[in-house]
């Protein structure tokens, strides 16, 4: 995750050119300035974002937000926190959460290593999903895996006492390197 002097970070991920389609560039231009959470480097007071005190959830990767659109309205009680670089995922997600009245959902379009490091609080999460991060499948690409030790070293920071990181993947040797 870190480079060397006057060099670019190594990124888990590639910002693909992909289609947004109309629905989703809606959703994120009207959406976003309401669920979303624009990038800075200070820290956030994840409460206060909310508008209250309850469980705190982050998904790293939420893709097209489907997932995270369920689990946040069979679960009102807590507060989910997405964090993804893809535009169209971003407007997708906003679309759902408008859709389906979820006012516990929040979104930052930005790298998760810098938002970990620079907006999330040590000890103030309660969970972390990552669900089929990039695999990242040849030996020599490795090295941009999401789940290396530094960043797992990060995101235990960023865990309260007792809580949890859940991270599923189909590709056996990533499994056995997390």
């Amino acid at each position: 995750m870190e480079a060397a002097s006057g060099t670019r970070p190594i990124r888990s991920y590639v910002l693909r050119q992909g289609r947004i389609s109309n629905a989703q560039q809606r959703a994120w231009e009207a959406l976003l300035p309401r669920y979303g959470i624009p990038f800075r480097a200070a820290l956030l007071d994840l409460d206060a974002e909310f508008g209250r005190p309850a469980p705190k959830l982050l998904e790293i990767g939420f893709g097209m937000g489907e997932t995270t659109a369920i689990v946040a309205a069979a679960h009102p009680e807590n507060d989910y926190l997405g964090i993804e670089v893809h535009r169209p995922g971003v407007g997708s997600v906003l679309r759902l959460i408008a859709e389906r009245g979820l006012e516990n959902v929040r979104v930052i379009q930005h790298d998760a290593v810098e938002v970990l490091k620079d907006m999330i609080r040590p000890a103030s999460l309660d969970g972390v999903h990552i669900f089929f991060p990039d695999p990242w499948p040849k030996l020599r690409h490795h090295k941009r895996r999401l789940i290396r030790p530094p960043f797992v070293a990060l995101l235990s920071e960023r865990l309260r006492a007792g809580g949890y990181l859940h991270v599923a993947t189909d590709w056996a040797h990533y499994a056995e390197q997390v």
